[in-house]
């Protein structure tokens, strides 16, 4: 990086202070047993703390004059407000945001810190500095675990050590981190966009299909000529609606469950070796390889009819019922675990990508949730699977609409990657700025390791 506008001396005038000197006022909310219901004022709790940001997605409410006689006015939250979460779950303490006014008066509960900054800093450095891995870290270290709730006290937590530039560095900090945060919010919107297009699209894939000529059909409203009644609803006249077993009976297809616990034990995974697919590994259509459970390749051998192939679907068939995915090339070999269907759907007429895209989709997943058994876990069964009803085309179309879906898919793949990407690289130039270890000047853009 540049040393253009460097301080040799950057270091020099920061200070090693503790929470209490950049904190003016630290405060806990109301306690009370707020509820769903629109009763007066909106209480901000720890759910509307989501990765850094205020969440204003669902609110939970309170009386504007409290029935125990409590100021409620004296809880209601000023924009800019940062509150922090130091009483919930170990892995939720230390979430932080800023407040940001919603156009009616908001209080906050008793779970969260209301923090104002001290003279010596400013609200959106003292957000950054809390958000830090550093104080995390720290804040992680005072935590005391509890039966049902984990929590940390204010002393502690005003004894927490950081360093400190002068006000103009921390503004200059700022800016470096805020201009990140808007090019994570703008890939993150743009995400968002294409999901949504994305969903629209499977929508009108899975409902008209694609025509001989490589487009859309048109809707039934203004083509119904072209679409019949089915079990399923209005489908094109093309398509026919068929239960997975007379699929399968007809392609000489099968499905099977993964082997059970009596057929492999936990103690036989190894660290390397095949990997073992369970529905935990089964994210968003593909198969997850961190965290896999493996076993030696001659366990895997004696499991041969549990063995992946080019063209199959494997299916969660416990807790998350919409989990499935695809099996390629690499993942050939491996092995269908427990808690899983193999679905294999035999001879050339069956796109498997199209049966994975179509099984997640609410074209199918609203016939499971009507199907499945338990209330606990729901799960399936072989005669639950067989029922289902599925849109049955031409393998070309089949294609078709696995490309259309797939190729808006890798878009959201290469925006989730550079996101992630993005995401790391803010997380490690927070850490430098705030220790100082990254050098800025305030009349100058350029940064630089000291």
């Amino acid at each position: 990086m540049s040393n253009k506008g460097i301080s040799q001396n950057a270091m020099q005038n920061w200070s090693n202070v503790y929470l209490r000197n950049c904190v003016s006022t630290l405060k806990s909310g109301l306690s009370r047993r707020i509820v769903e219901q629109d009763i007066g004022i909106p209480v901000i709790t720890s759910g509307n703390l989501k990765n850094g940001k205020f969440d204003t997605s669902r609110f939970k409410y309170w009386y504007v004059k409290d029935p125990q006689g409590a100021f409620t006015e004296s809880y209601v939250l000023d924009d800019g407000d940062i509150l922090l979460n130091f009483i919930n779950s170990v892995e939720k303490i230390g979430k932080v945001c800023i407040f940001k006014e919603i156009g009616r008066p908001c209080i906050y509960t008793t779970n969260l810190f209301r923090i104002k900054p001290s003279e010596l800093t400013t609200q959106e450095f003292l957000y950054f500095l809390l958000s830090s891995g550093g104080v995390e870290k720290e804040i992680k270290a005072i935590t005391k675990p509890a039966i049902n709730q984990a929590s940390f006290t204010t002393g502690d937590f005003l004894g927490i050590q950081v360093k400190l530039p002068p006000i103009i560095i921390q503004n200059k900090i700022v800016k470096i981190l805020e201009a990140i945060d808007r090019a994570i919010a703008s890939t993150e919107a743009l995400i968002e966009k294409y999901q949504h297009v994305k969903a629209g699209l499977m929508h009108d894939l899975f409902t008209r299909g694609i025509g001989a000529d490589g487009k859309l059909r048109p809707p039934r409203e203004q083509a119904p000529e072209l679409y019949k009644e089915s079990a399923i609803g209005w489908i094109p006249k093309e398509w026919e609606a068929l239960r997975l077993r007379d699929i399968l009976e007809e392609s000489g297809g099968k499905l099977q469950t993964g082997p059970f616990g009596s057929q492999l034990h936990a103690y036989e995974y190894t660290l390397e070796g095949v990997p073992f697919v369970m529905p935990q590994n089964i994210i968003n259509g593909k198969i997850d390889e961190l965290g896999i459970a493996r076993i030696p390749e001659n366990r895997a051998q004696t499991l041969y009819q549990h063995r992946l192939k080019i063209g199959d679907i494997i299916i969660a068939r416990r807790g998350e019922l919409s989990r499935a995915a695809a099996i390629s090339k690499i993942e050939e070999g491996w092995v269908c675990g427990s808690g899983c269907f193999l679905l294999r759907l035999g001879g050339n007429s069956l796109d498997a990508r199209f049966f994975s895209l179509l099984y997640r989709h609410t074209f199918v997943q609203g016939q499971v949730a009507g199907l499945a058994v338990g209330s606990t876990m729901p799960s399936l069964n072989n005669e639950v699977m067989g029922k289902l009803i599925f849109p049955y085309m031409s393998k070309t179309e089949q294609t078709a609409i696995a490309d259309r879906v797939e190729l808006i898919g890798a878009r959201i793949n290469t925006l989730t990657l550079e996101l992630i990407k993005s995401s790391k690289q803010k997380s490690g130039l927070m850490h430098d700025l705030l220790t100082g270890k990254v050098s800025v000047t305030p009349d100058s853009t350029a940064i630089t390791y000291v």
